[in-house]
């Protein structure tokens, strides 16, 4: 029996029937793979998208400027300060004793193009792919980091905001009572303050980061699991099961924790990847509006903006929708697939049950075969 084939047989049967239900979505099931692999390609954006080599061979020495930043009189040069390895001075030293390797695009996020034949923005071509912005920056680098600090956003965002709603969820549910009640009332006050006002009004006194960005959503996006998890936590407290665990003495942390929570998560699992559909979206409205992260972050809203501003380039608009377009409906078909793997009215072909001995499944011939 093949790795896969043990790994399968060690899991429970309401997994596989899950995991069973999530391929057998196609669209889900291959939207993970696609936005998966264009994460991973956004993970390793310095080594894509840089101005400068990853190696650099010289005089018999193995540089890496794309990790440590190296002086101009390492190769020949002039000065102290940092390699321009785009210099045509600094290309005729670094040929003449070795090479270098580049990444596939020239340019970060925050190079500017000296050498554009027309005023910024230009449109696309064989050096730009996408164009640049109106400050002369390579299109694609800009999509590829703005498109990862997004998702990193989203990601951490979603992650906190469901750490905080279901442990509030959950504490509301389980006690109930004056518990319920006051927190009901306290969310319902919370959830009304103004957070758009409130982030205009703190950007005019501290310069908006991504952290202080963070910080700020996550005072006010976890109430979106509150009642999912409440619901469930009501519903379950006093179930036989709860019932017994009190009577034995479990403590209320544990029967809470590991008997009812996780009855709880199929929710919350259904709705993390719409919730982080729009932690993303948060990000780019913010950015857009210039409320988001520092001028001259790569990001999706500021690449939204610059087309707004700049109907002369439709290359600018256009990149961005469609790439916000693209992962908002990843996303989406992704969630409509855990949607469905946690259903349990999603009726499906059933998985096979048995495997032979090379892990395929098994048929009746196999089967007397192997008996």
């Amino acid at each position: 029996m093949n790795a896969a084939a043990v790994s399968r047989s060690r899991l429970s049967p309401i997994t596989r029937r899950r995991l069973h239900n999530f391929r057998a979505n196609r669209r889900g099931f291959w939207s993970l793979w696609i936005f998966l692999a264009i994460f991973v390609v956004s993970l390793c954006a310095e080594f894509v998208a840089n101005d400068k080599p990853f190696l650099v061979y010289f005089d018999g020495s193995v540089y890496t400027p794309i990790f440590k930043a190296y002086p101009e009189t390492t190769f020949g040069g002039d000065f102290e300060t940092a390699t321009d390895y785009k210099d045509p001075y600094v290309r005729g030293l670094i040929d003449a004793k070795g090479w270098m390797i580049w990444p596939l695009i020239k340019y970060d996020h925050q190079t500017v193009a000296w050498d554009l034949p027309m005023p910024a923005p230009s449109p696309p071509s064989a050096e730009h792919w996408l164009g640049t912005d109106d400050q002369a920056r390579d299109v694609v680098a800009r999509l590829i980091y703005g498109f990862r600090i997004s998702v990193l956003f989203g990601l951490v965002l979603s992650l906190g905001s469901t750490v905080i709603g279901v442990a509030a969820g959950a504490a509301q549910g389980y006690f109930g009572g004056w518990t319920d009640l006051l927190f009901q009332r306290f969310i319902e006050i919370w959830s009304g303050l103004p957070t758009l006002y409130l982030l205009i009004i703190l950007a005019s006194v501290v310069e908006p980061n991504f952290w202080w960005l963070l910080g700020i959503m996550l005072l006010f996006s976890w109430m979106a699991l509150v009642d999912v998890v409440r619901a469930e936590f009501l519903r379950a407290r006093n179930l036989d099961y709860v019932r017994a665990a009190r009577a034995l003495g479990v403590s209320n942390l544990k029967i809470m924790f590991k008997h009812i929570l996780p009855n709880a998560m199929v929710a919350t699992m259904t709705f993390l990847p719409f919730i982080l559909a729009g932690s993303v979206t948060t990000l780019t409205a913010l950015d857009f509006i210039g409320f988001g992260l520092p001028a001259g972050s790569a990001s999706l809203g500021e690449l939204l903006a610059q087309g707004k501003a700049n109907l002369q380039a439709p290359w600018l608009g256009l990149t961005g929708f469609f790439s916000i377009a693209v992962m908002l409906s990843l996303l989406i078909f992704i969630g409509e697939a855990v949607r469905d793997a946690f259903d349990p009215r999603k009726v499906f072909a059933a998985p096979p049950a048995k495997e032979d001995a090379s892990g395929r499944p098994a048929t009746p011939d196999s089967a007397k075969a192997a008996s």
